[in-house]
């Protein structure tokens, strides 16, 4: 062990240099991640289409690339699917990631290149913990293992020699065999396809084994951990792993869930630690333990750009590379990669806290808000609020979701809200006027659509029962791995499936 402590601490001082150069020198290794790309891909079907032997500017690139979603990649997913090759990166592409659809209801098909996985994934991986050891030096972790709740993936019914699946069981299935032993469950466990059963099985080969750090999406882990506690008849999970000290966590905002967390691991000494990565890419760590936002990974293969929220919808938006953003403005995402993106608008949106270096904080999606009234609710408005009225009033929710309720001739506008408490407000008139008014902090234009109610009632609250939410992602066929709720809405979509379930729910 001292050895091995010795080499992972070599690597991890090499590394943790050259994540300081590129925060030091963010504009030149930007550039130089873009010229990389286009020199790899120059001789694919893509790259000899927009001509990228001679491009020799980023200007250049911009002018010549149009801007991408997926619906204008889709032909080339489906020609690589079948397996044909040189598409859009050099060589074959096996793996697809299949995204929950987030943005729309269809799945999408994420190409996943060995480049990708390498050194992009992979890297983003292992630097999640570099920067854990860099910040707790005493930290245990490598005495122990990893649990992983991740997703499945099956063959490809267009072409037996590709796969798809979820992001995390490619990830697994490609991952080096020695990470089987620092990590549980087996492979076997960890890809089965059928929630509930990959939940048991975790619990009946897991419990003993000394789980160090764990690794997913909060919302399916509050899952697992509860049912931990049921299987074991323990009061906490430090009861079950004493050595346990550290989450990494992505996929969704973690605000919702950290008093739950708290409650099943009440320990001050336990870490949590956030990771943004997606089927298209791994782009940013929380690599300050005291800090709420991200540091961009800049040399992972991607190049970055920015398109202004106030300019999404336009047919001809303005699109900034990384030395032309703004603090505290709100971007879409438009990416790069070396799994044959390029230009690529994958529906996030963010916002930069710092540019030296540069951090940012993941606002929400560019088709998950609420503008009905023209007041620009987005997801980011919606946590902060929320975590202002359960301060307020003590209350503890699980899970949310709102959307519009439209005026008529005999009705006025408002919000509607479907929350599934852990602790319900003991007067949720309180709450409902707590979560009104921290709206109105965070949001200029909800105020002003809320003056004197002419436009905007206030939010209209229901509290779902237990399990609800649950309940509903498995009526859609989307519980487990990277699949998300959907927290805000323009239209009524999931308020109405959603309400019909309110009656009775359980897990």
């Amino acid at each position: 062990m001292p050895l091995l402590n010795s080499l992972i601490n070599w690597i991890n001082i090499k590394r943790i240099y050259q994540i300081e150069l590129f925060c030091k020198y963010p504009n030149d290794v930007q550039r130089e991640v873009l010229f990389n790309l286009l020199k790899k891909a120059r001789d694919t079907e893509w790259g000899k289409k927009y001509d990228y032997r001679s491009i020799d500017s980023i200007e250049q690139f911009q002018q010549r690339i149009p801007l991408q979603h997926y619906e204008d990649l889709r032909p080339y997913v489906d020609r690589l699917r079948r397996g044909e090759r040189n598409l859009i990166w050099p060589g074959e592409i096996k793996w697809f990631a299949k995204s929950s659809g987030t943005t729309c209801d269809k799945s999408k098909f994420i190409p996943v290149s060995k480049d990708s996985l390498e050194y992009c994934h992979f890297r983003g991986l292992r630097d999640v913990m570099a920067l854990y050891i860099r910040n707790y030096p005493d930290n245990q972790v490598l005495k122990g293992k990893t649990l992983t709740l991740g997703g499945s993936h099956e063959m490809d019914q267009v072409n037996n020699n590709s796969f798809y699946g979820d992001l995390s069981a490619i990830l697994i299935e490609n991952t080096p065999f020695w990470t089987e032993f620092r990590r549980t469950p087996s492979t076997e466990i960890a890809l089965i396809q059928e929630f509930e059963e990959k939940v048991d099985k975790i619990i009946e080969n897991s419990i003993h084994e000394n789980v160090t750090a764990i690794a997913g999406v909060p919302s399916w882990y509050l899952i697992l951990l509860q049912k931990v506690l049921e299987a074991t008849g323990k009061n906490h999970i430090h009861e079950v792993w004493p050595n346990l000290e550290v989450f990494i966590h992505g996929g969704i905002k973690f605000d919702p869930y950290r008093e739950q967390f708290k409650r099943l691991i009440p320990s001050n000494y336990m870490s949590y630690m956030e990771a943004y990565n997606a089927s298209e890419g791994f782009f940013a760590i929380q690599d300050e333990p005291y800090r709420s936002d991200l540091l961009l990974m800049l040399d992972y293969g991607i190049f970055y750009e920015f398109i202004p929220m106030d300019q999404f919808h336009l047919d001809n938006p303005k699109v900034l590379t990384i030395d032309e953003v703004e603090l505290n403005k709100n971007y879409a995402l438009v990416i790069s990669t070396n799994g044959g993106l390029w230009r690529y608008i994958i529906g996030d949106t963010v916002m930069f806290t710092s540019k030296n270096p540069y951090r940012l904080k993941i606002t929400g999606r560019t088709k998950h808000f609420i503008n009905a009234f023209g007041e620009e609710v987005i997801i980011d408005n919606a946590e902060r609020a929320l975590r202002i009225a359960n301060e307020s009033t003590g209350a503890i929710i699980s899970e949310y979701t709102a959307g519009p309720i439209f005026m008529n001739a005999d009705t006025k506008g408002a919000h509607q809200w479907v929350i599934e408490f852990v602790k319900e407000p003991d007067n949720m008139e309180h709450y409902i006027s707590a979560l009104d008014n921290a709206l109105k902090s965070v949001n200029s234009d909800y105020e002003a659509k809320r003056h004197k109610s002419i436009t905007l009632e206030r939010p209209h609250v229901l509290s779902a029962p237990k399990g609800t939410f649950y309940k509903w992602m498995k009526l859609r066929n989307k519980v487990g791995g990277q699949n998300k709720i959907p927290r805000l809405a323009n239209d009524r979509k999931y308020l109405d499936q959603l309400l019909p379930l309110l009656e009775t729910a359980d897990i």
